[in-house]
């Protein structure tokens, strides 16, 4: 079986009254979707960005349930940084990841931060074809 990573295809976001945030990513030549919804605040959207990505990453899973422990950025330099800690149901194990923050874009590093978080396990789980 192609255990190949998954590929961030798009990450859409909507503002209304909640941010809506839809993550569209690929693997093997098919595409899995994730969406999730919070408040509007600017500070709330890579929490979304985060859940509306492992929405996805479990429809590619088939089953496998993680939940967004933390969200964050720290600054080194002058380079800002996604984080992200990713806890997966039924297991006493965290993933950390992180992506850097281009042109101010923390909703799409995030969800980059949540990839990286998960590549390694990926690899490891059954990914449904």
């Amino acid at each position: 079986m192609d255990l190949d990573r998954p590929i961030l295809q798009a990450v859409d976001v909507h503002l209304e009254d909640v941010v809506s945030v839809s993550v569209a990513l690929t693997r093997a030549g098919q595409e899995y979707r994730g969406q999730a919804e919070g408040a509007i605040d600017s500070a709330s959207r890579a929490r979304v960005a985060g859940e509306a990505t492992l929405r996805a990453v479990e429809a590619m899973t088939g089953g496998v349930r993680f939940e967004l422990s933390a969200v964050g950025t720290s600054t080194l330099d002058d380079v800002t940084i996604a984080l992200v800690q990713v806890a997966e149901v039924g297991r006493a194990e965290n993933y950390v990841g992180s992506a850097l923050i281009r042109h101010g874009d923390v909703v799409l590093a995030t969800a980059r931060a949540v990839l990286d978080a998960l590549n390694r396990r990926l690899a490891a789980i059954q990914l449904r074809e």
